[in-house]
């Protein structure tokens, strides 16, 4: 079992940056593939960005160049940097693991950027 928690979404002016973590519970870290994904009221929620266990990751097409994701296995943490951040990139955002067919969310958290 595996729990995620979120922290660091807020309110941003458009063009300023934010930095998302998610910190996961539970051993073995390094094994799951970890990912950000987003969900706009009335959207399909919609990946973001994803790393597997080694170091490569992928990007929307929407966010290549603005936003970053890594991980530190030690401290079982993956972080989102945002950059240069636009009205459309307000939404909850889920920190996610998948490992085996198994799949776990966090609750989410809100970013909300003002043109």
């Amino acid at each position: 079992q595996v729990q995620l928690v979120e922290s660091g979404g807020g309110l941003v002016q458009a063009g300023g940056s934010l930095r998302l973590s998610c910190v996961a519970s539970g051993s073995n870290f390094w094994m799951y593939a970890m990912g950000w994904y987003r969900q706009d009221p009335g959207k399909q929620r919609e990946l973001v960005a994803d790393i597997n266990s080694g170091v490569g990751a992928n990007y929307a097409d929407s966010v290549k160049g603005r936003f970053t994701i890594s991980r530190d296995n030690i401290k079982k943490t993956v972080y989102l940097q945002m950059n240069n951040l636009k009205p459309e990139d307000t939404a909850v955002y889920y920190c996610n693991a998948k490992r085996c067919g198994m799949n776990y969310w966090g609750e989410g958290i809100l970013v909300t950027v003002s043109s």
